[in-house]
């Protein structure tokens, strides 16, 4: 080898070393500065699983990790015992963090005022099987208002059942309101248990939307005789106008009865088919000739 090439070789190995003492130095410098940017790090809670919208957090479903400093949101949480027994609002992945604006606590009102409409009143009611549909009616049907109310004073006093109100918006049944969570996460003593509002039947009242006059009204009902008060279901699209009723009272529904039974009576009544009068044929009597003289005379 002359000393031409020999020098060469030389150079080509101070450059390499030189080119790889540059590299190691800048990602000794990057390791420090991505150190000193994401080193720290923080316990979070995250989903074990994915939680769906609506869905009860239980202890299973979480757990605690490290992350970087970097990566956590300010609401994220850091104790799982904040989150068991809230409801997820959204959907959660797994290995998401947990955060506590996506979580809630269950509550059986979550802002009825907001769903009275403006210049309307939110009236309670109180209702059985017999009075409410079964306990059927649902937040967001709509009925109409029975009441059976006594008219007249002494001998004249008679009872009469009126439509007093029609097409009546229902904005809860019990502790159920329209955007209302589907349970209710309840702790007695130790022991933790759920309870479902969204199928609960047991409901012993239910909120109506009416104007201001109609409440006074439906308030001396209240005060007066609260067991006279009954309700009839509409379907959802039978939304026109509303239909004049006249009182329902003892004569009408006598009236009623007795039409029916005479027409019962006269429908099941045999058909007598009686016969025809037949009126005899005369046939008309034959002229006799005379005899006069010579002569025939008729």
């Amino acid at each position: 080898m002359n000393p031409n090439e020999s020098r060469t070789l030389w150079i080509s190995v101070g450059a390499a070393l030189f080119a790889v003492f540059l590299l190691y130095s800048y990602t000794q410098e990057k390791t420090e500065q991505l150190s000193e940017e994401f080193g720290t790090k923080q316990r979070v809670v995250v989903a074990t699983q994915d939680i769906d919208e609506m869905q009860t957090i239980d202890e299973t479903m979480l757990q605690i990790v490290e992350r970087p400093t970097k990566f956590i949101h300010a609401d994220s949480i850091d104790n799982p015992e904040i989150a068991v027994g809230r409801v997820a609002l959204a959907p959660i992945r797994k290995d998401e963090i947990m955060l506590s604006s996506k979580i809630i606590q269950p509550s059986p009102v979550t802002g009825l005022s907001l769903q009275v409409a403006p210049g309307k009143r939110a009236v309670t009611l109180p209702v059985d099987d017999i009075r409410g549909v079964a306990r059927l009616i649902k937040p967001g049907d709509r009925i109409d208002l029975l009441a059976a109310v006594d008219v007249g004073s002494g001998l004249n006093q008679k009872k009469e059942v009126r439509t007093i109100m029609q097409d009546v918006l229902i904005l809860a049944t019990g502790l159920k309101v329209a955007n209302e969570l589907p349970r209710l996460y309840e702790r007695a003593g130790n022991n933790d248990y759920i309870k479902n509002i969204r199928a609960d039947t047991t409901f012993t009242n239910v909120t109506v939307e009416v104007d201001p006059k109609e409440a006074q009204n439906l308030v001396y009902v209240l005060a007066t005789n609260p067991s006279s008060l009954y309700f009839t279901l509409r379907h959802p699209s039978d939304r026109g106008a509303r239909v004049s009723l006249r009182p329902t009272t003892n004569e009408t529904i006598r009236g009623k009865i007795s039409s029916a039974v005479v027409k019962r009576q006269v429908s099941s009544r045999p058909t007598i088919t009686r016969p025809k009068k037949t009126t005899p044929k005369t046939t008309p009597k034959k002229k006799t000739k005379k005899s006069n003289g010579g002569f025939q005379t008729f």
